[in-house]
């Protein structure tokens, strides 16, 4: 089931992000305390940026946040990031598609043209699920983010409901 976060979700959304940070699947390379994730989740108002979780059997397995895109640049407002991480349980069991399929239905809804995907270029999976989602590459930064020594770029993906 997917349906909008709640403040209740917050630790299981945070534990999620951490096993992304261990697997080295996002630039973060320290887990994010709790005050700064409260602080996250209330600069998501769910009626222009929400955060959605999937749940199965009553627990948070993943979830997708949709982010202003260089906030407060007035001619960016209907471009927004989106981001979705899964439980290391559940992965590859289509969760991801689903949560980009809902957000991507929600777009117009929320007044949004364009989404960009920032992925660690070495994140294949990833880059398939955006591709597979109508989604091409913009944008390629080289060896920008670092990790035990090696370097690893970052990709920008993009889609547009104006096609």
């Amino acid at each position: 089931m997917i349906r909008l976060a709640m403040q209740k979700d917050l630790v299981a959304i945070n534990d999620i992000y951490t096993q992304a940070i261990h697997a080295q699947a996002t630039a973060d390379t320290t887990p994010i305390s709790m005050p700064t994730r409260e602080a996250w989740f209330t600069a998501h108002p769910a009626d222009q940026f929400p955060i959605y979780v999937c749940e199965v059997d009553t627990k948070v397995v993943a979830w997708l946040s949709i982010t202003a895109y260089r906030p407060g640049r007035m001619a960016l407002k209907k471009s927004a990031e989106i981001s979705y991480y899964v439980d290391e349980q559940f992965l590859q069991q289509g969760i991801a598609s689903q949560l980009l399929e809902h957000a991507l239905a929600q777009a117009s809804k929320l007044q949004l043209d364009t989404f960009i995907a920032i992925i660690l270029e070495n994140n294949l999976a990833s880059i398939a699920l955006m591709k597979k989602f109508g989604f091409t590459q913009w944008g390629h930064l080289p060896d920008v983010a670092e990790f035990d020594g090696k370097r690893v770029g970052h990709v920008y993906y993009g889609w547009q409901a104006l096609k």
